[in-house]
């Protein structure tokens, strides 16, 4: 018995009518129609950036102990915080003062802490978001909210969006790649989804713990078979492929399937050259270092130099900057493996002419407390030297890409729990990132199920303080 599908039986009934009437919803649903202010009618500003490199210190660093300097965090260590606790994810108990030293860096004289002292040499191209907001004191959640502006409901990734919206400069590279040491974050693929975007919006995952280019980009070449024949059983596929679609209506699903093994068959020659940087000067590659960081921050600049559009490096597998017991040795380790490499990209961004037009983005999900966190309740784990998820304020700075460096924007109190001025949600950052972009976030939209949806959803305000 043949059984026809959806598609398939409104094609056959009633003259085709059913099938105009299907079309002419999928027409409304692709991404040519949606998002039409920016794919057809153009940008909707002057864009100041092109390109994105997003470093994401997954797990959550202490904001001050790293960029958000405190004075006062000393001086109440070991009493009560001034205004109290706020509630955070576990309990909590004295002010906790930072092991680290600051200092002034730069004309613009901000303070930073030693954590990040190579990073400082660029405070002047750098503006930091000191009054940054979250919605809850987790990381799965957070992350989420961090890379698609959803907590809890599956949505595309700010790539997605960007890569939807302005496509790539570069045919023969993905348009949104993905880099984390050792394996995935915590939520995996959720933090670089398509979700409802049509399948090619996806981030093209990397594992850069791998040195070999066959190891990092698998299958980039086939040991079977030579490059015409591929080319030849692509051709035929395609042919195969367009009879199929052809009885289907538009299904975006099987159009995004013909375009990855088209770009899986232009990546070979030109993705393989893009992350090798065996052909980086000796002094580019000791800049960076050779180490798993350095590696992937590296390849950013040569991706981005290559056109491609959206680039985040994660800081290695799980939740490394999740610091609840020995922040010091934690911190120190991590700031030691990511800050020469930043500051080598922003160097080497600056050297090349890209940092006008690369927007370079450095923070995590959430900061973490000015208190400390007490040990677990009931259990042996946990000390007095570390410190919570800190979701009410916390630090994201940006340089590059139109940003106006040498500047803070906002602020949190006194110890640096919570943010009192200018409070930026993580809301408003995807908007002044799309603004940066030559988006506007309120027009960048995809109809599905029914509604019109966008990054920001129903929020976001554009912070004009930072763009220069």
């Amino acid at each position: 018995m043949n059984v026809l599908n959806r598609r398939e039986c409104l094609s056959r009934c009633g003259v085709g009518l059913g099938a105009m009437a299907l079309a002419d919803l999928l027409v409304r649903d692709s991404p040519a129609s949606a998002g039409a202010g920016v794919l057809s009618g153009g940008l909707h500003f002057p864009a100041r950036a092109k390109h994105v490199i997003h470093l994401f210190m997954n797990g959550g660093p202490s904001h001050v102990d790293t960029f958000d300097y405190k004075p006062e965090l000393n001086r109440f260590a070991g009493k009560t915080a001034p205004n109290g606790n706020l509630k955070t994810e576990r309990p909590t108990g004295v002010v906790l003062g930072s092991p680290f030293e600051f200092k002034p860096y730069g004309e613009s004289g901000i303070h930073v802490s030693e954590l990040f002292q190579k990073t400082a040499r660029h405070i002047d191209d750098i503006c930091l978001i000191h009054s940054m907001r979250a919605d809850v004191p987790n990381h799965e959640p957070s992350l989420m909210l961090m890379n698609t502006g959803e907590s809890r409901l599956v949505r595309p990734s700010v790539g997605s969006w960007l890569t939807y919206g302005l496509g790539s400069e570069n045919d023969n590279l993905p348009s949104f790649v993905t880099m984390c040491p050792g394996g995935y974050p915590i939520k995996e693929s959720q933090n670089w989804q398509n979700a409802f975007l049509p399948g090619k919006y996806q981030a093209t995952y990397v594992d850069s713990n791998h040195r070999q280019v066959d190891r990092l980009l698998e299958n980039i070449r086939s040991e079977l078979v030579a490059k015409t024949d591929q080319r030849d059983q692509l051709d035929f596929l395609a042919k195969l492929n367009q009879r199929h679609a052809a009885a289907r209506a538009h299904d975006p699903q099987l159009d995004s399937r013909i375009e990855s093994f088209e770009l899986a068959y232009r990546m070979q020659s030109e993705a393989a050259d893009a992350f090798d940087v065996t052909g980086e000067s000796k002094a580019i590659r000791e800049a960076y270092g050779d180490h798993d960081f350095g590696r992937q921050t590296l390849i950013a600049r040569r991706l981005v130099e290559r056109g491609v559009r959206y680039v985040q490096l994660y800081t290695g597998a799980g939740q490394p900057w999740d610091n609840h017991d020995d922040l010091e040795a934690g911190h120190r380790r991590l700031a030691g493996q990511v800050d020469g490499p930043i500051a080598a990209l922003l160097d080497d961004l600056k050297r090349l002419g890209l940092l006008d037009e690369t927007l370079v983005i450095w923070g995590g999900e959430f900061g973490r407390t000015p208190v400390v966190e007490m040990p677990r309740e009931g259990t042996n784990q946990g000390k007095m030297n570390g410190r919570d998820h800190n979701h009410w304020g916390f630090t994201v700075w940006m340089a590059g890409g139109g940003v106006k460096g040498g500047q803070t924007v906002g602020a949190t109190d006194e110890i640096g729990f919570q943010a009192v001025e200018n409070r930026v949600h993580v809301h408003d950052l995807h908007a002044t990132m799309l603004r940066l972009m030559g988006i506007d976030h309120k027009r960048l939209t995809y109809r599905y199920a029914g509604r019109d949806f966008r990054l920001t959803d129903v929020h976001g305000r554009i912070v004009d303080e930072v763009i220069a």
